[in-house]
């Protein structure tokens, strides 16, 4: 097939263009700036913002099917901004899909959407979403998330893949919020990190996503849904962090200290941030705590039952290969 990726230069677009072209497909990528790593794919490169809709219809003339990645990434800042890329960005590849009558689209979510402060242990896909989302992040790609379900009909199959907490090489988030937070050699754990959480491996992501492509099509039980995605290995937070730090050479001292105590520090740290104006993200916030504080992990059955999806890299192999290149 033709296969539209939105956002095919970040990191996960960037292992969707790879598995697609390895699998024979003809790969198109609507992102902001050149790739170098795209031209070496072949992959065809159309840049633009999904922001415009006029380049979201004109990038996706032509194809069979769409994996729309692209999005406003981040832990604080303007929720006006984050509309703008996730919520109407989505709707323009919504509308470019039923305006070229292109059969299949598969968004990239976030579990982020069903976290409302509480503990969430094996939770599957009937979670409600959250009735306070933890910023504009999650608010945003909770509504996007909605625009792209309802959008599901006889001549247009979605669904919405929810992959938790994606790492590898490469990785521009988790790893580098790890090393900053660490960089000082001791690392305050909520609660001692007993809670467990669970992620994803990149190419595990990614091969989540082509099974999507293959199943979701009009009118088949796979689509009209939202899916789990993860490694499917549960452990507490201090031994997934333990293992992450081992990966990228490092090993801070975790200091356990009171989830009170925590919550309290992210919500100062990222109102002052807010209030202040200052550029980037803030070191601390509500929902890199909450993820520490509350048990964080889903049942991935929905995804091997309806997808087919099982992890290809184990945690293990995965690690191997973060050391490997870091």
């Amino acid at each position: 097939m033709r296969v539209l990726v939105t956002g095919g230069s970040g990191f996960l677009g960037h292992a969707l263009c790879q598995q697609l072209t390895a699998a024979g497909h003809e790969v198109r990528s609507l992102h902001r700036r050149f790739s170098r790593p795209l031209a070496t794919l072949g992959t065809d490169q159309r840049l633009g913002d999904i922001r415009d809709s006029g380049t979201v219809r004109h990038a996706a003339a032509g194809c069979d099917a769409v994996l729309h990645t692209a999005a406003r990434v981040g832990l604080a800042g303007d929720p006006a901004s984050f509309f703008a890329t996730n919520v109407t960005g989505t709707r323009h590849v919504v509308d470019a899909c039923l305006h070229h009558r292109i059969g299949t689209l598969i968004y990239t979510s976030s579990p982020s959407v069903v976290f409302d402060n509480t503990d969430i242990d094996g939770g599957d896909e009937a979670l409600p979403y959250a009735r306070r989302p933890l910023g504009p992040y999650p608010g945003s790609k909770a509504t996007a998330e909605r625009l792209v379900l309802a959008a599901n009909g006889p001549n247009l199959a979605t669904a919405a893949l929810r992959p938790h907490c994606i790492w590898g090489p490469g990785d521009p988030h988790f790893a580098p919020r790890l090393l900053r937070a660490a960089r000082f050699g001791v690392l305050p754990l909520p609660g001692g990190g007993r809670k467990r959480v669970d992620t994803v491996y990149v190419d595990n992501a990614a091969h989540a996503h082509l099974l999507a492509l293959d199943r979701v099509r009009p009118g088949t039980p796979a689509a009209g849904r939202p899916y789990f995605i993860s490694q499917g290995r549960p452990c507490t937070f201090a031994r997934t962090l333990t293992a992450f730090f081992r990966a990228l050479g490092r090993s801070p001292r975790l200091q356990s200290v009171p989830d009170s105590l925590a919550r309290t520090a992210g919500m100062l740290c990222e109102g002052g941030w807010r209030l202040l104006r200052l550029p980037g993200e803030p070191p601390l916030d509500r929902c890199t705590v909450a993820g520490a504080v509350y048990a964080n992990w889903f049942d991935i059955s929905a995804a091997r039952t309806r997808l087919g999806y099982t992890p290809l890299v184990s945690t293990r192999e995965g690690l191997r290969r973060l050391r490997q290149t870091s």
